[in-house]
């Protein structure tokens, strides 16, 4: 079942560049590689430094088997080369993960973060907006507890050293930040007529 399935860091990651080349009839590992070597993913997701092209065929394989990806042969300059589809069961399990991530977000580092948030575009624009919208609802809920609890404990205590309040100050300024790049991202979002899709950042 959808819901209930696990989709660990490196496949999410994987899964997700396959299924951006499903328009162009798959990708190969090379392809997948390339994009990683091209976006710096190694620096802003948790797939690793060692994430090497031997790593790389092994979560293909588990995705296989599991029957979110399925592969095929294909001969290119008298070499036959493997090539990746994203089945419909993996197309729904990467879309509810994206929803799931983006969701749930509550302001802390998530690994899944930024991985879902560039893959955001499988989504609708009705998702788009109920994600984002539940999200930062959520930051500013968590916000508001956090200085609530910091005005508290002023008011009982008047002086109180920084290494005591900055425990309060440090979170509700990142979520501040937070908060002002949801409402930033769900109006652009919500100029759109139609569902953004990756054409729409060329």
């Amino acid at each position: 079942m959808v819901e209930n399935y696990i989709l660990k860091h490196r496949a999410f990651v994987l899964l997700g560049l396959i299924n951006e080349k499903m328009h162009e009839g798959g990708c190969h590992a090379y392809d997948i590689n390339k994009r990683i070597e091209e976006r710096g993913m190694r620096d802003w997701t948790n797939i690793g430094v060692d994430f090497s092209f031997s790593t790389i065929y092994r979560t293909l394989d588990r995705l296989e088997n599991e029957e979110l990806v399925r592969s095929f042969e294909e001969e290119i300059d008298n070499r036959k080369r493997k090539i990746y589809q994203i089945t419909e069961f993996g197309y729904d399990v990467l879309k509810n993960k994206v929803y799931d991530v983006i969701y749930n977000y509550i302001g802390k580092m998530d690994e899944n973060f930024y991985v879902a948030f560039s893959m955001f575009p499988i989504l609708s624009l009705e998702e788009q907006v109920e994600a984002f919208s539940h999200a930062l609802n959520t930051i500013r809920i968590h916000r508001k507890e956090l200085q609530d609890m910091l005005d508290d404990m002023l008011t009982e205590f008047s002086k109180m050293p920084i290494n005591v309040t900055g425990l309060f100050i440090h979170p509700i300024k990142i979520l501040e930040t937070d908060e002002e790049f949801f409402e930033m991202v769900l109006k652009e979002v919500k100029t759109f007529e139609k569902t953004i899709g990756p054409e729409d950042y060329e």
